[in-house]
């Protein structure tokens, strides 16, 4: 039981001393820290209108605390998605905590990750 805890509190926990982060998602659950960044224009060259970027149904942004995963038939999985991943995603509950908004979602909710 000690083991499982150990692995729990290493995998919750976030990678950015600066911003440490006291949120601790549950189960499958995925905190994400949106990029808010949006370039104005694309890579091939298509300039986007001001103001466009905002009604994107897919986010872009990053993972700073994961849950410890899910059960499945008696057994755990853990997630797939790891700290400091960058991924794709569409909807989530929307939090703010110490000025910043954050995302939690289900890992099941994400939509790819960006390598």
């Amino acid at each position: 039981m000690k083991k499982r805890k150990k692995e729990i509190n290493k995998i919750s926990k976030t990678t950015d001393s600066k911003n440490k982060i006291s949120i601790n998602p549950l189960g499958d659950r995925v905190l994400v820290l949106e990029n808010k960044e949006i370039s104005d224009k694309t890579k091939s060259g298509i300039y986007i209108p001001e103001g466009a970027g905002e009604d994107r149904s897919t986010k872009q942004g990053s993972v700073v605390a994961l849950g410890e995963g899910k059960y499945e038939d008696g057994k755990l999985v853990t997630p797939k998605v790891k700290i400091g991943d960058k991924i794709l995603y569409q909807w989530g509950e929307t939090i703010k905590y110490n000025g910043e908004e954050y995302t939690i979602i289900r890992e099941s909710e994400i939509l790819a990750i960006i390598k």
